[in-house]
């Protein structure tokens, strides 16, 4: 094959390259873009005003479950809230 006849397949292929570069490009805007809009969403759920742990208590951690309020005191104690704010179980280590 001559140089002159290879022509119009490096011009179809540039062609096929510079869109697959556009697609691939505009694929990473829309991910990009997804991931920020995903993001920037307020995750926290409501929260009671305040929480009282028993006396001596100190949280360690705190998780939120659909109708409650996980806390894990120092002690290794699992304190169960509802979304009052209201101590509703107790699950000792």
């Amino acid at each position: 094959m001559t140089p002159e006849e290879a022509l119009p397949m490096l011009r179809w292929l540039r062609i096929l390259v510079t869109l697959l570069a556009a697609v691939m490009g505009l694929g990473v805007l829309v991910i990009a873009a997804l991931l920020w809009l995903r993001l920037s969403e307020a995750s926290l759920p409501d929260l009671p005003d305040s929480i009282t742990l028993p006396d001596g208590a100190r949280a360690e951690a705190l998780t939120f479950a659909r109708d409650w309020l996980v806390v894990v005191t120092d002690s290794g104690e699992v304190l169960l809230y509802d979304r009052q704010g209201r101590l509703r179980d107790r699950v000792q280590p």
